[in-house]
C-alpha cells in the first residue's frame, strides 16, 4: 500500500493556523512532549437517523505516515504575520523535525457502524504532535464518513421489500416450493405494484444503486471522495472514470439528452452494421429495425431518436441501455428501444434497459415493464423479462421510500447531486478533544449536556444479543479491573442520566478498537480493500436491529459508560464546576 494520501493537499500545512500557534505556545512553555491522549468521535448521528458509518482511516493513516514540514512550508510559516516573531528555532530545531514516530493510534475498523459520543480514532501522543495533526485527521473522517452514511441510507431506501435470490439467505418460509404452487412457481415476473409493508413480488431484483455526482460535486476531490465512499456504503458502481481507475470500482454510464438530440436522420445510420454472434457476418441493423416497425405499426418515433440508438446499438450491442425520455418516454423512446432491442437480438446480442431522467418514475417504470413483458410474449424473447430500468432525476432518501410506497419496476437508481452534497446535512461534526494528559484525565464543561466530554482513556466494546446483534456499546476506564465478559452480568449507565441504565447479559462481547499505526513502525498490518470494506457494512446493516434502519422514528442504540466511568465523571464535573455564592 503507498504510504502517501491520494490527495496532494494532504500535508502538514493543511491545518487550521490555531493548531500551529498552539504548537508555538506548547513548544516556548516546555509542554510540547508531554504524553496526552486525544479522541476523535462525534455527537449525533446524521439525517436524523440511528447510525453512523466510519469511513476514512485509510487516508489518515497514509497522512501520518508521510507527515513531514518541508523547507518550503516552513519558511511559509516563518514569514506569516501570525508567525513571524517567533523564535527561529521552533522552525528550524522543532517542525523542521517534527513527525509521527511517537504517535499511537487506535481505531475502530473501516466500515464499522459507529454511535455518538464512542471514538472512532485515539491518538496516544506527545502534546505538540497530538495537537498538531487535529484539523487534517477531522477532515480526513467527517466527510468520508458522512457520504458514506449517506449512501448506506439511500442503498437501504431503495431496498424498500425487495428480496434478492443471489442474496445468499433462504427465501421466506410462505415463498418455498412447498407452500407455492409449482405452477406460479414457473411464472414469469408480472407488472405490479409494490409497497413498504405491503404485497411484495420476490421474483424481483433488489435494485442497485449506482453514483453520478461528480459533475455536482464540492471540487475533484468532493467527487472522488464520494465515488470511493459511497462505494463503501453500498452503492454498486460509479461514473466516475478516475475513480474506477485509481480503486478498481465497478464504472458504468449509458449516454446524454445530447446524443440523442444529435443524431437528425437515420440517413446517418444507414450503413451502420452490427456482427452476427453466430457467424461473424456484418448485417444492416436498420433494414432489420425497419422491419420490425412495420409488424409492429409502430411508425410515428422519432426517427432521429431511432437513428441514435441504432448508432449506439452499433458501437455497443452488448452493452445496449438507453435514454429514453428526450422526445416522448412512452410513445417515442420506449417503442425505439424495443425495435433496436429486437433486431440486436436476432444477430445475437442481448440488450441490457433503459434509463429515465424525468417524469412520474413509478407510473412510466411500471408501464415499460408491462410493455417488455407483452413485447416479450409476443416474441418469444426471454431477455425482456430481465432488462434493467435505471432511474435518474434528483433521487433523494425521500423519494425512494416515496417510490417504494407508489409501486415501481426500477431496477437501478442513478444518484447524483443529493448523494454528493449530501443534500439532508451537509456535515457529521466530528471533534478531536483531549481527554488525558500526563496520565491526568481532562474534562471539558458546556451548559449544553451534548459538549460535556467524558474525561480519560476508555475501552469501548460492543455488547451482543442472544439474537445476535448489537444490543449497545459500552465504555470503561482503561484501568478498571472488570471488564465485560461472556455470560456476566454487566450494569451499564447512560453517562448523564443517573436514573437511564442497564443490566446486560452478553452473548458476545467485542472489542471496538485496535492498534492500527505504531509510532516508527508506522502502520500496523493490511489495511482492508474497499471491496472488503464494503462487505463488512453489508454485514453490519444485516445483521442489525430493523428499527434502527427505520426512515421515521428510527430507534435508539444505547451508548452507555460503567459504574466506575460514570461515577468518575460526575465526581470530576462537580470538582471542575465553580460553585456560585448568591447574596
Amino acid at each position: 500500500m503507498t504510504t502517501k494520501p491520494i490527495n496532494n493537499l494532504v500535508t502538514p500545512l493543511l491545518t487550521d493556523l490555531y493548531q500551529i500557534t498552539m504548537a508555538y505556545a506548547y513548544w516556548k512553555t516546555g509542554q510540547h512532549k508531554k504524553k496526552s491522549h486525544f479522541e476523535l468521535f462525534f455527537r449525533k448521528n446524521p439525517f436524523g437517523g440511528s447510525y453512523t458509518l466510519f469511513a476514512g482511516l485509510d487516508e489518515v493513516l497514509k497522512f501520518l505516515s508521510s507527515f513531514r514540514f518541508s523547507p518550503d512550508d516552513i519558511e511559509y510559516l516563518r514569514n506569516t504575520a501570525a508567525l513571524c516573531h517567533c523564535e527561529p528555532a521552533f522552525f528550524d530545531d522543532y517542525l523542521a523535525n517534527l513527525d509521527c514516530s511517537e504517535v499511537i493510534v487506535h481505531a475502530m475498523k473501516e466500515g464499522s457502524m459507529v454511535f455518538p459520543r464512542v471514538p472512532l480514532i485515539t491518538v496516544t501522543a506527545p502534546l505538540g504532535i497530538g495537537n498538531m495533526i487535529e484539523t487534517t485527521m477531522l477532515t480526513l473522517i467527517n466527510y468520508p464518513s458522512l457520504v458514506a452514511t449517506n449512501a448506506s441510507r439511500m442503498v437501504v431506501a431503495a431496498r424498500g421489500q425487495f428480496w434478492e435470490e443471489t442474496a445468499g439467505s433462504n427465501l421466506p418460509r410462505s415463498m418455498t416450493p412447498e407452500s407455492t404452487d409449482a405452477n406460479a412457481q414457473a411464472l414469469p415476473r408480472k407488472s405490479m405494484q409494490l409497497t413498504e409493508g405491503g404485497q411484495s413480488d420476490f421474483r424481483r431484483r433488489k435494485p442497485k444503486c449506482v453514483e453520478f455526482g461528480l459533475r455536482r460535486a464540492q471540487g475533484p476531490d468532493g467527487g472522488f471522495s464520494a465515488s470511493k465512499y459511497s462505494h463503501l456504503g453500498g452503492f454498486h458502481a460509479t461514473s466516475n472514470v478516475l475513480a474506477g481507475k485509481l480503486l478498481d470500482m465497478p464504472i458504468g454510464g449509458t449516454h446524454a439528452h445530447s446524443f440523442v438530440m444529435s443524431y437528425t436522420s437515420l440517413d446517418l445510420v444507414q450503413d451502420a452494421k452490427v456482427q452476427r454472434v453466430d457467424n461473424g457476418e456484418m448485417v444492416l441493423l436498420l433494414p432489420l429495425v425497419r422491419k420490425y416497425q412495420d409488424e409492429l405499426e409502430w411508425h410515428d418515433t422519432n426517427e432521429g431518436e431511432m437513428a441514435a440508438f441504432i448508432g449506439y446499438a452499433v458501437s455497443f450491442p452488448n452493452s445496449f441501455l438507453c435514454l429514453i425520455d428526450t422526445y416522448d418516454t412512452l410513445q417515442s423512446g420506449l417503442r425505439n428501444f424495443i425495435l433496436v432491442s429486437l433486431a440486436l437480438n436476432d444477430l445475437g446480442h442481448t440488450p441490457r434497459g433503459i434509463r429515465l431522467d424525468s417524469g412520474d418514475l413509478s407510473y412510466l417504470s411500471l408501464e415499460c415493464e408491462h410493455l417488455f413483458h407483452e413485447i416479450g410474449n409476443r416474441f418469444d424473447r426471454s431477455f425482456f423479462y430481465d432488462l434493467d430500468i435505471v432511474a435518474s432525476n434528483d433521487i433523494n432518501e425521500a423519494v425512494l421510500h416515496s417510490l417504494n410506497k407508489q409501486g415501481h419496476a426500477i431496477t437501478m437508481f442513478g444518484i447524483g447531486t443529493n448523494l454528493v452534497t449530501c443534500q439532508n446535512q451537509p456535515a457529521l461534526g466530528c471533534v478531536y478533544k483531549l481527554v488525558e494528559i500526563d496520565g491526568k484525565p481532562r474534562i471539558k464543561l458546556s451548559n449544553d449536556l451534548d459538549k460535556v466530554l467524558i474525561p480519560g482513556q476508555k475501552v469501548a466494546y460492543r455488547l451482543f444479543g442472544e439474537a445476535g446483534w448489537p444490543l449497545l456499546d459500552y465504555m470503561a476506564g482503561i484501568h478498571e479491573e472488570s471488564q465485560p465478559a461472556v455470560g456476566e452480568r454487566v450494569l451499564c449507565r447512560h453517562p448523564f442520566i443517573e436514573q437511564k441504565r442497564v443490566a446486560v447479559i452478553p452473548s458476545r462481547v467485542v472489542k471496538l478498537h485496535s492498534l492500527v499505526f505504531d509510532g516508527k513502525n508506522g502502520i500496523v498490518g493490511e489495511l482492508p480493500s474497499i471491496t472488503e470494506s464494503r462487505q463488512y457494512v453489508n454485514d453490519q446493516i444485516n445483521n442489525t436491529r430493523a428499527d434502527l434502519l427505520r426512515y421515521v422514528n428510527p430507534g435508539e442504540y444505547k451508548v452507555s459508560v460503567s459504574e466506575d466511568s460514570f461515577r468518575f465523571l460526575h465526581n470530576m464535573w462537580q470538582k471542575e464546576t465553580p460553585v456560585a455564592e448568591l447574596r
